[in-house]
């Protein structure tokens, strides 16, 4: 009787458990929540990218750069193999807004190609521009380093960098020709333990990373899942999102690259990606309103797509705004905002991707 309690006992307990960390799942996830249309004028879907563009950044000559081709665990996109990664251009000056495929180095692996997160460097000694991108070549993580050759719209591949540190990247940011933050969405590396375990357990493992030649640090932790990162324009701080926090934090840079958490800001939305517009200082955010709908798909309702923008972030009362919603009949899944001369570019994880109008 005393073996049959004890058992009974047990099982009790995992039950109660598994509960709670199901009711955590769906908090985190704003599983509750109900999304309220909040469209933008003259939203046009963006041709050549039906796969993805999980990440942009725009170059202050109007050049944005896009990722696309993502497949990542958890995904629909995850394990097909008719997807190819691809990096696109669109000339933000030219009102077609074609996207237009950068050709790729003979001497790189295209057939292994995942990218991921992306981020651009101009040396401001020569303009020449460096691009980064995260890549998981089966589901593994390094950062791949290109030049871009304006001359015939190429990348000139430079290097591979892999670093025992760099073990789950989502996202980074130059601040060097070879030098960059980047962000561990998770602690584990195993597909089953990244993509459903570890987001059950809901833990704060995840961290900030610097990397260079000289090098390699974790420089910020406890997040639940960092994800987006990208640095102020006069380069003295770092911004991360927490994905499963619903949060952004500031961090300061100091002289050896150490990060000092200083606020978080709060975002009630997973969002993803951010992108700093170099005049003002705005952060844009590609966001996902509910990611429940994500993890369980249902073709009557999608998860949807939400941009936020943030005002004034160093300030005691920074600014939040929603500056588009929708439920996922027009666009899944977001990952990304951008903007330059008016217009607002969204990316998503594996749907497509518009340029709007801003009001």
């Amino acid at each position: 009787m005393g073996k049959l309690a004890f058992i009974s006992l047990v099982i009790a307990a995992l039950s109660a458990l598994l509960g709670e960390r199901f009711v955590n799942f769906r908090k985190r996830t704003l599983a509750s929540r109900e999304l309220v249309q909040n469209h933008l004028p003259n939203c046009v879907e963006l041709k050549n990218l039906d796969f993805g563009s999980e990440d942009i950044t725009i170059l202050e000559d109007g050049l944005a750069f896009i990722s696309t081709g993502l497949k990542y665990p958890g995904m629909p996109s995850a394990h097909a193999s008719d997807i190819i990664g691809k990096i696109y251009t669109i000339d933000m000056t030219n009102p077609r807004m074609k996207p237009v495929e950068l050709r790729m180095p003979r001497n790189f692996d295209l057939e292994s190609f995942n990218p991921h997160g992306i981020s651009v460097f101009v040396d401001p000694s020569d303009d020449a521009v460096y691009l980064f991108v995260v890549n998981h070549p089966q589901h593994k993580t390094q950062i791949e380093l290109f030049k871009y050759v304006d001359d015939n719209h190429s990348l000139e591949y430079l290097k591979t960098i892999k670093h025992e540190l760099l073990y789950s990247v989502n996202d980074l940011v130059a601040v060097g020709v070879d030098s960059f933050y980047a962000t561990n969405d998770h602690y584990f590396t195993h597909e089953i333990l990244k993509g459903l375990v570890e987001p059950f357990l809901a833990q704060p493992w995840a961290n900030v990373v610097y990397y260079s030649p000289e090098e390699v640090k974790v420089v910020s932790e406890g997040y639940y899942m960092a994800h987006g990162i990208n640095i102020s324009p006069d380069k003295k701080h770092i911004y991360v999102s927490d994905l499963f926090d619903h949060n952004v934090h500031v961090l300061e840079r100091k002289e050896d690259n150490a990060l000092v958490s200083m606020k978080i800001v709060d975002v009630g939305s997973l969002c993803g990606n951010i992108e700093v517009e170099p005049d003002t200082g705005d952060l844009w955010l590609g966001c996902l309103p509910n990611a429940w709908k994500l993890f369980m798909p249902d073709p009557k309702e999608p998860a949807g797509s939400e941009v936020i923008k943030i005002q004034n972030i160093h300030s005691d009362k920074p600014v939040v705004t929603q500056v588009y919603a929708d439920d996922g009949h027009v666009i899944i899944g977001s990952s990304v905002a951008a903007t330059y001369g008016g217009k607002l570019l969204i990316g998503t994880l594996f749907h497509k991707a518009l340029c709007c109008d801003l009001k």
